[in-house]
Parts: C-alpha cells; structure tokens; sequence
C-alpha cells in the first residue's frame, strides 16, 4: 500500500533532536526557498505523532523553508512512532542516505546511539554493531571517534565554523584531525611534550587559517620527520629544531620544516626501497635463465655509469 500523504500545518511539526545535522547554513536555506517558493514542496516530509503535535523524521530544511516563506499547509506522511534507538537509527539513516551531512555534529549525536544501545543491551556496541546502527562503514566511525576525542575548545571552534556559509569557512574537521593526528605522532617519539603537542596543533591550524598552509594532508610530512627520529637518521635535536620554528614563525611551513630536516634522508630512503626491489628483480631474472635482451643489456649499463658516477 502507497504511504497516505496529508497537509499539516508546519507550526504543529516539531524538529527531531536525534537528527544529526545540527548545522543549517543560510545559503543553503534560501537556494531550497526560493525553489519551495517557486514550485512548492515535491516531496512530502515524513513524521510521527508525539501528543497533540507531531515530529519529524525527514525533511526539516523543507520544514525550515516553509516556516519562513509563511506556509498554512505541507505535504507530510505520518509513521508510527519510533522508539529512542530505533529514532536515531533512522536519522542516521535517512541523514546518511543524502551525504550533505557535516561529520563533526554526526560524531556528537554518534554518542547517543552508543548510550541507547547500552540502555537495551548493558553494554557499549562494537565498532561493527556501531556502523550496522548507524548506517556508516566502520571507516567512517573510525573517523568520528577520532573527532570526539578532540579538546572541546577545537570542537567548539569547529562548530562554529561550520555555521558560516561554506564561502567564508577558513578551517575544516579534515584540517584539525590531520594537524592532531601529527602533533600526537611526534609526541609519540619525544619530540614534543604534551604542552608541545598543542602548540604545535594550535600553529598548524592557525597556518591553515592565514593560509601559509594551502594542503590539507601537508602534515603528514611531519609523520615521516617521526620515522626518521625513530631510525635513528634525523638527530632528536634536528627534529626539535624544526617543530619549535614551526610553532614560534608565522610563515614557516611545513615544506620548509621537510627540507631543513627529512627531506633527502627520506628521499634516499625511497631509493634503497627501489634498488632492493630492482636487486630482487636481477635475482630472479638470472633464476629463470633468461637470456639479457639488447634493451635490458643498454639500461643496466647506463644505470652502471649513472651508479659510478654518483659514487665518485
């Protein structure tokens, strides 16, 4: 049987506060107005009966829209009412489904679906339950619990951020969790201390706002800076040196901090990778008996010179 639509009027639909989109920017609010404005609304909202008013599932920027264009009546189909964790299961659902979602305040109401399914099961779910409730690969929650073990003050920041329209927006959650992520690697290997380690997430995110930091993944430089201390080729002094430039100069970046440290330890790193895998090559080219072609025979003797030459 087809779902029944009815009219309601929107002053008797309450919003959902299991929704997980908790950020509603302007711009998007008007471009969907204008077309409510234009055409009406298309699709109907979805909601449940909750005492004498009723309360939504799906469809609260149309709700919102509607509201301000000053609508009597909207389209909307009534579902029987849900229980806690079956609410928030749908609104993971349904919010998931359309991807326009921003993942910090998805992490937050992430939290409640933990709490409820410890109310119904007396424990806390496990990553594989958690995505099953929430409609999310085990990858995405992964990413989300990460975003709630930040400080309150970068969530708070990040909130905020999130409520400007995308056009002004100077940081991003991908921004914050690269910059955490690196300052806790070299934390990790004794470069910084815990006092370090947010100075350094605070010079990082603050190099990203004035933009003499424009790659979002530059930090991972600085996880390579990590291995190399742990191998014992950048000297814990030489390492230290580059962080404290990096958190005390405003235009110092992390290419900068690369090359003054890593960057050809690194780069002959590499190298010894490719001849180790060329060595294995020449290994298994002589096992099968194979007889060296004329083009073979020319490369190995121009990487011969090549070898020579970098050696004398």
């Amino acid at each position: 049987m087809a779902d029944i639509v009815t009219l309601l009027d929107p002053h008797s639909i309450e919003r959902n506060e299991d929704n997980p989109r908790l950020i509603f920017r302007p711009d998007d609010l008007a471009s969907l107005e204008k077309s409510i404005s234009d055409q009406g609304i298309l699709v109907p909202l979805t909601v449940f009966r909750e005492g004498k008013s009723y309360r939504l599932l799906d469809g609260e920027r149309r709700w919102r829209c509607a509201q301000r264009l000053g609508l009597s009546r909207v389209p909307v189909i009534v579902q029987p009412k849900p229980g806690r964790l079956q609410n928030i299961m749908m609104m993971f659902a349904i919010h998931h489904a359309r991807r326009d979602w921003d993942p910090l305040p998805t992490a937050l109401k992430l939290l409640d679906l933990e709490t409820e399914f410890q109310k119904q099961h007396d424990r806390l779910p496990n990553e594989a339950e958690l995505a099953g409730l929430a409609s999310l690969s085990r990858g995405e929650v992964r990413r989300l619990r990460k975003l709630l073990n930040l400080p309150e003050s970068y969530r708070k920041e990040l909130l905020e951020e999130l409520e400007k329209p995308k056009s002004q927006q100077s940081l991003t959650v991908d921004q914050v969790l690269e910059a955490t992520t690196a300052a806790a690697l070299l934390k990790k290997r004794k470069i910084v201390d815990d006092v370090g380690e947010d100075s350094l997430r605070k010079a990082i995110i603050a190099k990203y706002r004035t933009g003499v930091i424009v790659n979002t993944v530059a930090p991972r430089k600085l996880a390579r800076l990590a291995r190399a201390v742990q191998r014992d080729e950048v000297t814990l002094g030489t390492a230290r040196n580059v962080v404290r430039k990096l958190i005390r100069v405003n235009d110092y970046d992390i290419d900068e901090a690369f090359r003054d440290s890593v960057e050809q330890i690194d780069f002959e790193h590499g190298i010894e990778q490719q001849i180790e895998r060329l060595l294995q090559l020449i290994e298994q080219h002589r096992e099968r008996n194979y007889v060296i072609s004329a083009a073979l025979a020319e490369r190995l003797r121009t990487l011969s010179r090549e070898v020579r030459g970098l050696l004398s």
